[in-house]
């Protein structure tokens, strides 16, 4: 992998200049900033206040906001928006470093997968090619570090597999809590690993359920102790968990821990649903399709050479969305294939990790009421996303000159969806007309 060190720096130093080029711009609070960057400077001047989500996100970015406070910024990317005067830059930063990372984490969990190199190779190139958490990236929003997190936990528990050492099983139980504490629906990351676990379990146990050759590294979990993957899966994320509500208890002391539960419970049960909560609620069988994303900026200047619109769309890459819905879909037609007529695939295990994850994360979805957005989808997009990297990298690596064809081409599509939609991502300035040729009717 040393080898290749050269095309992972170079992807991720193009990822971080695309979240931090010009990061200040819109010297304003940008969609839920209103809440997440407000919140974080509440605890550098020491303001109660009431969180509707668990409270990592606002520790994250006010140590962003504290170092950037170290800084000198121009009045131009300067506000008092949150609370206090503060610049664009201090209260986004992090979320473009953190983000710059998610193409390596997506990279090296392909790799740990299969160990092939390829195949991290093209799930980099890929993440790094993706719209919606480039956008994400770019304010002071939680969703970035979700998936981030979320991911490490996986990332650590792959390696534990691979290298049978519970110290990287006890960092996935940190980083799994860690998730949590950003989002509830963090729990998605930890509902896929414990069914991994149960498939495992069940293999040779359900009258041939799962009696399929090959299970690939997961077949390490059962030379595992139960007791110690209960521990470091369950007592680990549980207690980092617990133990990153206590700056947030200690400012409001009013509320208990279980307290502070029922009424994010609470909160959360009294939203209502549709556009008259939201222009941009979307249902969770949308999100396959990308039917509704959302626009985080808008705003029209008149000048002398005509009308300019700058507008912020929290959108993914169309093209490597729909081809990511695509591999989903025949993954399970796969799977459905290899147990009905038991034969052999030594990639069954990938379609199968792939599958339960991407349904951990967004069948929940099916019995929430409340109005629910685009990146709620983002955990199982990132598993959609190694779904379709790996048929890329099958289709490049093949012996036939048709897929190999076949997979430079959807390269090719997905990079030059990229760079027509990059204007969206970053707020460049485009015409009526330019900016209505890159908008579906209903993502306006």
């Amino acid at each position: 992998m040393l080898r290749l060190f050269p095309i992972f720096l170079l992807i991720f130093l193009l990822s971080l200049g695309l979240r931090l080029w010009n990061i200040g711009q819109f010297n304003t609070l940008v969609f839920d900033e209103v809440y997440y960057a407000k919140f974080a400077n509440h605890y550098l001047t020491k303001t109660p206040f009431f969180n509707s989500h668990p409270p990592l996100t606002e520790y994250l970015i006010a140590i962003g906001i504290w170092i950037g406070s170290w800084f000198p910024a121009s009045p131009e990317i300067t506000n008092d928006l949150t609370g206090a005067w503060r610049s664009t830059i201090s209260y986004r930063w992090l979320n473009g470093l953190t983000g710059s990372f998610f193409p390596l984490i997506i990279g090296a969990i392909a790799y740990q997968l299969t160990q092939r190199r390829s195949y991290s190779i093209i799930m980099t190139l890929l993440g790094s090619m993706e719209g919606l958490f480039l956008v994400e990236s770019r304010y002071a929003l939680n969703n970035i570090y979700l998936v981030t997190l979320g991911l490490l936990g996986y990332l650590f528990f792959l390696v534990f597999l691979n290298q049978e050492k519970y110290f990287y099983l006890t960092l996935s139980g940190i980083f799994l809590g860690a998730s949590v504490a950003i989002k509830w629906n963090g729990l998605g990351f930890l509902l896929g690993i414990y069914f991994l676990i149960l498939m495992v379990y069940l293999s040779g146990r359900v009258n041939g359920l799962f009696k399929v050759k090959n299970l690939g590294l997961f077949e390490r979990i059962k030379w595992s102790k139960l007791s110690l993957l209960l521990f470091n899966l369950l007592l680990i994320p549980l207690f980092t968990y617990s133990i990153l509500w206590l700056p947030y208890l200690l400012l409001n002391p009013e509320y208990s821990w279980w307290g502070i539960h029922q009424k994010i419970w609470f909160f959360h049960q009294s939203i209502g649903d549709g556009s008259t909560v939201h222009p941009y609620c979307s249902k969770w069988y949308s999100w396959l399709i990308m039917a509704r994303p959302i626009a985080y900026f808008y705003e029209m200047k008149n000048t002398l050479s005509g009308t300019i619109i700058y507008d912020v769309h929290a959108m993914g890459n169309p093209i490597l969305w729909w081809l990511a819905t695509a591999s989903i879909i025949v993954f399970s037609l796969f799977i459905v294939i290899i147990l009905f007529k038991k034969q052999y695939h030594s990639y069954f295990y990938v379609f199968m990790f792939i599958l339960i994850n991407y349904l951990a994360n967004l069948l929940p979805w099916i019995f929430v009421s409340r109005c629910t957005f685009l990146y709620h989808y983002m955990p199982s997009y990132s598993f959609s996303l190694l779904g379709i990297g790996l048929i890329i990298e099958q289709c490049l690596i093949s012996q036939f000159t048709f897929n190999r064809r076949l997979g430079i081409i959807l390269l090719l599509l997905i990079s030059s969806a990229f760079v027509y939609w990059l204007p969206i991502y970053l707020g460049l300035p485009l015409s009526p007309r330019e900016f209505n040729l890159r908008m579906l009717p209903n993502w306006i």
